[in-house]
């Protein structure tokens, strides 16, 4: 401390140029550069980080369908639409692919279904054989195509199930419908969902 007393002494009395250290004008630019940096890396990270929790939670990657019951059904396969302008409908994170439902995220998802017949009464089932069935299942990729759900009607109208199923990552979800049997258009009578529930 004294030796820089004295240095600034003499700087300011004889006149004379004291030599300073060259690193000394390099740290007074470079330090706060280096401050700046910090923290704006951190704010990055703490923005990631949050976009990654939010894309994470449990319960993000759901949707409520409604059939989509426009003409003549040409096969044995429903579809389904969702969104904010059918009403109780939704999609967050799965996408409807034609109809059918493609999973963004995998897990274990809880799936849903209700299937009500149109103009459903005894006599028909007086003409249609009880083989009638519903059939959930992975049809897409191929090499993990598998049925989760078989629903027989059993001489009823209505089939109503649930399940917990693990759903990987490009799975899309297809839903079949005995031919020639028709499925009420009504929302609170045929409706399908799936919600993510576990990593």
């Amino acid at each position: 401390m004294q030796r820089r007393l004295k240095t600034t002494m003499a700087e300011e009395g004889s006149g004379c140029p004291v030599p300073r250290l060259p690193w000394a004008s390099v740290l007074r630019v470079a330090l706060p550069l280096l401050l700046a940096g910090a923290v704006i890396y951190c704010f990055l990270c703490t923005q990631r980080l949050a976009q990654q929790r939010q894309l994470e939670s449990p319960g993000w990657d759901m949707a409520e369908l409604q059939l989509n019951h426009t003409g003549q059904r040409q096969d044995c396969r429903l579809r389904w639409q969702g969104g904010p302008a059918l009403g109780r409908s939704f999609v967050h994170g799965p996408e409807l692919d034609n109809g059918q439902l493609h999973v963004q995220r995998s897990g274990i998802y809880r799936l849903h279904i209700q299937v009500t017949l149109a103009n459903c009464s005894s006599s028909l089932w007086a003409t249609t054989p009880h083989r009638a069935t519903l059939t959930v299942g992975i049809c897409s990729p191929a090499a993990r195509s598998i049925s989760l759900l078989r629903l027989n009607f059993h001489g009823g109208c209505v089939v109503t199930s649930q399940r917990l199923t693990p759903l990987g990552r490009g799975d899309t979800l297809c839903t079949n419908l005995t031919l020639p049997l028709l499925p009420s258009p009504n929302a609170d009578e045929t409706f399908f969902g799936v919600q993510w529930v576990h990593p």
